[in-house]
C-alpha cells in the first residue's frame, strides 16, 4: 500500500504559484507536506503586501492536510493584516477537507479591513 501511495504522490507535479496579473495568482500541482513550507514563503513574497489577492486553485492536482493548513494560514494572515484574500475554483478535495475540519469559513473571502 505504501508503494501505491508513493506512486500517486509522485504523479502530481510539485506545487507552484504563478502570477496571472495584478493581484491574481494560480496555484497548481500537488499541495502537501513536501511543499507547504516552501509555498508559505512563496505566497508571503508574492502577495503578502497586496491589499487584495485572488488565488485560482483549479489546477491543484492533490491536497492533504498540510495543503489545507497552508491555505488557512494565508487566509488568517490576510485577515489579521486587514487584506482581502479569496480563492477561486476550490477543488472538491479541498472543500471536503475543510468541511471535515470545520474550517470552511476560513477559506471564504473576507473584505479588507474586516476581521
Amino acid at each position: 500500500m505504501a508503494r501505491r501511495r508513493r506512486r500517486a504522490d509522485e504523479a502530481a507535479q510539485p506545487a507552484a504559484l504563478a502570477a496571472l496579473g495584478p493581484g491574481r495568482f494560480e496555484l497548481r500541482g500537488g499541495l502537501g507536506f513536501d511543499d507547504a513550507a516552501r509555498m508559505l514563503a512563496e505566497g508571503d513574497a508574492a502577495f503578502g503586501a497586496l491589499k487584495q489577492a485572488e488565488i485560482d486553485l483549479a489546477k491543484v492536482e492533490r491536497v492533504d492536510s498540510a495543503g489545507l493548513a497552508l491555505l488557512l494560514e494565508w487566509s488568517i494572515a490576510a485577515r489579521q493584516a486587514g487584506r482581502a484574500l479569496s480563492y477561486r475554483n476550490v477543488p472538491p478535495a479541498i472543500a471536503a477537507l475543510a468541511g471535515i475540519s470545520d474550517v470552511s469559513e476560513l477559506l471564504a473571502p473576507a473584505a479588507a479591513g474586516g476581521g
